[in-house]
């Protein structure tokens, strides 16, 4: 990326400068929705309704907001994001704006844990990162959750409500990996020692079976993740600039003004 056409905003920066347009859009979307449809949008953030704060019921309203304050044509987010981002195509409807934003909702990996519908930030092990080490790999994916046989209990289903685009009884992290980040570049095939497969539903058969172990289903994933962030780990080594930087946000030492830390 030429980073010299790049300008980078801090949003919060944005808002007070244009706190009228902003927050008058804010009360807007307010206005002319129910608290029982911003109650479902609050599923985004691992909330009960129950235990919801008045500022938690806030928050889907400011991003909702968001979309309309950035003069966003198309919405292109994670399928957790759907319900506020429907919340914006019911908002123009309500308001009367003809001009709606597209929704392109994409796929959330599973976390690596068994219950985890996507990764969760206060736990560095459910999910692989970019800066991840060989050996990190290995070992999260080692230790992740891989049945072979559906094993959804109560809080489970509970927990992933609105987190997936298509039916999967097994929830399966590993095979998600497989399936998402491995087969989908054209012409992929998944070499397992003697056992080569160019589709991910053949492998998936095989693995339910028992033809294909867990061990080498992770062994091959791990080999297979480290491939495809080595060309990361060694920009981060080889370039200066680069290599600083993350050794300052992994210290904590960028960080966004006023609130102390990154969201995610």
């Amino acid at each position: 990326m030429d980073m010299s056409k790049v300008k980078f905003l801090w949003s919060s920066e944005e808002i007070s400068n244009r706190a009228e347009e902003y927050w008058g859009q804010a009360l807007d979307i307010a206005s002319r929705t129910t608290l029982a449809r911003v109650k479902k949008c609050c599923q985004i953030m691992g909330r009960d309704e129950d235990s919801l704060t008045a500022a938690q019921i806030l928050y889907p309203l400011m991003q909702c907001t968001d979309i309309f304050f950035l003069k966003a044509d198309i919405c292109q987010l994670g399928v957790d994001q759907r319900k506020v981002n429907m919340l914006a195509r019911d908002y123009c409807d309500a308001a009367g704006r003809k001009l709606k934003p597209v929704i392109l909702s994409h796929h959330m990996l599973y976390g690596l844990k068994k219950g985890q519908a996507k990764m969760s930030k206060s736990d560095p092990d459910s999910a692989i990162f970019m800066e991840d080490a060989v050996e990190d790999v290995i070992r999260k994916i080692e230790n992740s959750y891989c049945p072979s046989a559906p094993e959804q209990d109560a809080s489970d289903a509970s927990s992933s409500e609105g987190m997936s685009l298509v039916q999967d009884e097994l929830k399966n992290p590993c095979l998600d990996y497989i399936k998402y980040t491995l087969f989908s570049r054209e012409g992929y095939t998944f070499k397992a020692k003697d056992r080569i497969y160019e589709n991910f539903e053949d492998l998936k058969k095989d693995f339910v079976r028992g033809e294909l172990s867990e061990t080498l289903l992770k062994e091959t994933l791990a080999a297979e993740v480290n491939a495809l962030l080595e060309p990361v780990r060694n920009h981060f080594q080889q370039d200066e600039e680069a290599r600083k930087l993350l050794e300052q946000v992994v210290d904590g030492q960028i960080l966004p003004k006023k609130y102390g830390g990154f969201d995610g």
